[in-house]
């Protein structure tokens, strides 16, 4: 009778190492998508790709690694490096218009990541993931819009209303991301 040999969990986690370059690298991704911006006149939220970099490192990196390069992201933009949307820095970014969606960036990621299973999920949890942590990103949002417009359903019309349509785009770009690189970012056996 032969036995079947399984590999314990956690040898197959990536080093330290190897995880610290993972977050620095999917921190310096989300860096790079707030540089493609497209301005909205009329709400001082503009259209980026962040959203869409947020659920692809969630969902690839798992929900501690995930959240992980989106504090290492805030706090690279806290110390003055250019990284928020337009090569923004500072704290200012985190408690004007658009503090509410960065401060989300982080809890939306652990949660992606968490429903995902770093990419292991069945393809419809992965879309469910994705789905929740754009929800997430939008609540964080409208929330800061609303606290400091005074107005509920306007913060809602600015900050969540112009992006739908795009963020249903994200969130299927963002599955297709998680779904093709996974594999390949998993350790060997």
């Amino acid at each position: 009778m032969t036995s079947i040999r399984t590999i314990p969990e956690s040898a197959a986690r990536p080093s330290a190492a190897l995880r610290a370059v993972r977050i620095g690298l999917a921190a310096l991704v989300v860096a790079a998508s707030a540089q493609v911006i497209v301005p909205l006149p009329f709400t001082p939220v503009p259209f980026t790709l962040q959203p869409l970099a947020v659920l692809a490192v969630g969902g690839l990196l798992g929900a501690a690694d995930g959240a992980g390069a989106l504090v290492l992201y805030l706090l690279l933009g806290l110390m003055g490096l250019p990284v928020f949307a337009g090569g923004g820095a500072g704290m200012a970014r985190l408690i004007g218009p658009t503090g509410g969606y960065l401060l989300a960036f982080p809890v939306a990621a652990a949660v992606t990541g968490a429903i995902a299973r770093a990419g292991r999920a069945p393809l419809w949890r992965i879309l469910a993931a994705c789905v929740a942590g754009m929800i997430l990103i939008h609540a964080g949002g409208v929330a800061q819009l609303a606290l400091l417009g005074g107005d509920p359903a306007q913060a809602f019309r600015f900050g969540f209303v112009p992006f739908f349509t795009g963020d249903l785009i994200k969130i299927g770009l963002a599955a297709l991301v998680i779904v093709v690189a996974a594999p390949r970012l998993r350790a060997p056996a």
